[in-house]
């Protein structure tokens, strides 16, 4: 196939190779990596357009300008399509060969957490074959949609498919409770000066949470023996990984309990004592950096990602976060007023501080003060002082809204709140759950859980 493509001729042939020259960068991984971000953003053949929006695409692709007609010429003048038909079959048996390895570690991984995939969802995890790319395996994700690039080969890396599915099961997570694992941010702070830790972690707490939590749950689902086991959290540690040990250690508890993971998460994040794990952490001695390179540089795994921006609207103060998981812990065990204290203290040093005003609407729930629930509710969804910038806050607002609608009788407005749901870009999918569920009951006769 390589042969064939470099024999070409054709004046749009000429026009893709020029393109190619003038955007090569020194590194040729970084000009590989353009491309594939190219072939995973775009859309069918034979036009090749962007599938998202312009502020939505990684800056890779604004570098490749003008490649779209390029390609979309190409395509057509030495008649790709038909080249395709001819060797689809060799990607069909490769396909065909990764199913049941793949389905296996998407049923595994899933039901280990507990998460029921919604293939409609606007999360997506895709994984593409691509011989023509060599032996690299490359993750990637961009806001909400994960791919993997796998070159095929008779050896299915196992370890790193898992890996990438459970980011994209695990990744968002982090992000729905920020105020809870801002608890533990010490942690990380000592875990940054790690000089194996990745570089793009070292400042994006969200990520980091989300790969120790990654890997903790790894060492469940992998094979191996407890000294493996430990060895590997030993190494983490080593890494600067040291969440790993206390997220591990917090699993059992999961297990052994209903709720999927997006559920408990915020009882796993809990469970790690800050002040044990810091105690721990004087002990560990980070390992000093690795210069030496892999023998195989053309084997080893490539992992790009796109930060999904994390709320806002929560402050890096100390006090209030504790307060903010205070009362969300104190709305758990149904205690009103212990969880309005808590609420009440943030509000009396950030007024508009919009969790903690969600919180007063949950006690409102609790207290069956439809009234005083819809007020604050319809504050944080309307007006200036709307949740613009907490998607989770926004969306479950609107939610609860349309519940004291429905139940009082207005079921055209409560239409109008559940559909608002949908319409907030980053908010959870468990909301938009209740939503459509909400969407397909309004009106009827059945009554509405509360929470």
């Amino acid at each position: 196939m390589r042969e064939r493509l470099r024999r070409q001729q054709g004046p749009a042939v000429e026009a893709v190779r020029e393109f190619y020259r003038q955007h090569e960068l020194r590194d040729p991984g970084a000009t590989l990596s353009r491309y594939l971000w190219f072939g995973l953003v775009s859309g069918p053949a034979p036009a090749f357009q962007p599938i998202l929006r312009r502020d939505e695409l990684p800056p890779e692709i604004i570098a490749l300008e003008g490649f779209s007609e390029i390609l979309s010429s190409y395509y057509q003048e030495q008649k790709i399509g038909q080249l395709w038909r001819q060797v689809q079959p060799v990607y069909n048996r490769e396909v065909e060969r990764l199913h049941d390895p793949l389905s296996q570690i998407v049923f595994v991984a899933s039901g280990y957490l507990r998460e029921i995939l919604e293939p409609s969802g606007p999360r997506t995890f895709a994984v593409v074959v691509e011989p023509l790319v060599g032996r690299i395996t490359n993750v990637r994700n961009f806001g909400d949609h994960y791919a993997l690039v796998l070159s095929g080969g008779e050896e299915i890396p196992t370890d790193v498919i898992r890996h990438a599915f459970l980011h994209f099961l695990l990744d968002p997570l982090p992000l729905m409770y920020p105020h809870v694992t801002a608890v533990k941010r010490p942690l990380f702070e000592k875990a940054a000066t790690a000089p194996r830790l990745a570089p793009e972690l070292k400042d994006d707490f969200a990520s980091y949470f989300a790969e120790c939590t990654v890997r903790a749950v790894e060492l469940k689902l992998k094979r191996i023996s407890p000294g493996e086991r430990e060895a590997a959290m030993n190494r983490d540690d080593e890494d600067g990984y040291v969440l790993v040990k206390p997220l591990f250690g917090a699993l059992p508890k999961f297990e052994n309990s209903e709720p999927s993971m997006k559920l408990f998460f915020q009882d796993l994040v809990r469970a790690i004592d800050t002040g044990a794990e810091a105690r721990r952490l004087a002990t560990v001695k980070f390992a000093p950096a690795d210069t030496a390179r892999p023998e195989d540089e053309a084997a080893a795994e490539e992992v790009a990602r796109r930060r999904s921006a994390a709320p806002t609207t929560v402050p890096n103060d100390a006090e209030v976060l504790t307060a903010l998981t205070e009362g969300e812990r104190r709305i758990a065990e149904k205690n009103p007023r212990a969880a309005e204290a808590s609420f009440q203290k943030v509000l009396t040093k950030y007024p508009d501080q919009a969790r903690a005003w969600y919180g007063i609407g949950l006690v409102a729930l609790l207290d069956h003060d439809a009234a005083r629930a819809k007020q604050v509710f319809g504050r944080l969804t309307t007006g200036e002082h709307a949740a613009t910038q907490d998607p989770m806050v926004l969306a479950w607002s609107h939610v609860y809204l349309a519940r004291i609608y429905d139940d009082e009788g207005n079921p055209e407005v409560a239409k109008m709140e559940y559909q608002s749901v949908l319409n907030v870009e980053g908010g959870p999918e468990q909301a938009k759950q209740a939503a459509q569920k909400g969407l397909a009951a309004v009106g009827g006769d059945k009554t509405t859980a509360r929470p």
